[in-house]
Parts: C-alpha cells; sequence; structure tokens
C-alpha cells in the first residue's frame, strides 16, 4: 500500500460564509495511484450533505472519479517527478486539481476508435463543465470543474462542446 507523503481535509468558511471542504494529497514519484484517488473523491463527495450542501447524485459521483483517475494516470505515465491532488467541494461545485511535474501541455487526442489508449483527456473534457490548465515554473496544474446539481427540471446536465485552448498562459478549455 502506497501512503502518500502528504494529506489533508479541511472544512472552511468561504467569503459567503458557506463551508468548502478542501482535500489534499501528494504524491512522491511513480507512487500515485488511480484507485487511491477514486476512493478519496468517493469520500470527499459522500461528505457533501454534511453541511448545506445536497447530496450528490451517482452520476456525477462516477463523473468525477472518472475525472480524477484519468488526471492521476496521465501523470503517472508522462510526469517524471511527484504529483499533488486538490479536491475543492464548494456549493455546488467539485474542483478537481491535479499537479504534475512535466511543462508540456496536455493534448486532447482527436477521436479515433482504432487507436489504443489517448482517450482519457477527451472523456476528461465530456464530463467536465470547464477545464483549465496553468502552466507553472516547474510543471503545470490541470484544473476540472464540475457542476454537481442539475441545472434544469429535466434533471441533465449541460455539456459544453470541447474547443481549441486560448493563446494565454493560463488556458481554459471547454
Amino acid at each position: 500500500m502506497v501512503i502518500p507523503l502528504m494529506k489533508q481535509a479541511a472544512d472552511e468558511l468561504g467569503a459567503d460564509e458557506q463551508a468548502r471542504l478542501r482535500y489534499a494529497a501528494a504524491w512522491g514519484p511513480s507512487t500515485p495511484r488511480a484507485v487511491d484517488a477514486r476512493r478519496d473523491v468517493r469520500a470527499v463527495l459522500a461528505h457533501a450533505p454534511c453541511g448545506d450542501r445536497p447530496a450528490v447524485p451517482s452520476s456525477r459521483v462516477m463523473d468525477a472519479e472518472l475525472v480524477v483517475s484519468e488526471l492521476v494516470t496521465n501523470a503517472l505515465r508522462h510526469a517524471p517527478g511527484p504529483c499533488a491532488l486538490t479536491l475543492r467541494l464548494s456549493g455546488t461545485e467539485l474542483s478537481i486539481s491535479l499537479y504534475d511535474t512535466s511543462p508540456d501541455a496536455p493534448v486532447v487526442q482527436p477521436p479515433d476508435r482504432c487507436r489504443v489508449g489517448g482517450h482519457g483527456l477527451r472523456l476528461v473534457h465530456s464530463v467536465s463543465d470547464r477545464v483549465v490548465v496553468t502552466p507553472r515554473d516547474d510543471g503545470k496544474e490541470i484544473t476540472a470543474h464540475l457542476r454537481l446539481v442539475a441545472s434544469d427540471e429535466a434533471g441533465t446536465l449541460d455539456r459544453t462542446v470541447l474547443s481549441a485552448p486560448r493563446a494565454d498562459r493560463t488556458r481554459q478549455t471547454s
């Protein structure tokens, strides 16, 4: 069993006085496991109804597990050093941030049913409301934002279409 270098979870009061839940874990090179990250995101989302937040629908829990699993797996495959996961639950939005030491921006591959691999980032974009890539001096941080409640009476979630990244230093793709 791999034990992260650092783990923390805390309820914080934001400017609007609504409690936010924040969780962080950092791992050394080659030690993170996607299964641990999925378990951690499930635990954070299970805590949602303990505050003023509604319970998270199981479909969104599965979406969050998919996002965290893909981001951790990509860090293991493409980044040479340590990585860190931060989960922030605020109101009805979950932000999943993964820092890794690779300076290379992730690339969403075009769909190809014959290709083995290379589909994970497309999946992250398809279940997230917004994905932001922020370059850092020693790597990058990828943050996926997931709205956790239905946006209309029909109970469906709006999905944004993938678009080309902006040219500025912080890139946001939808």
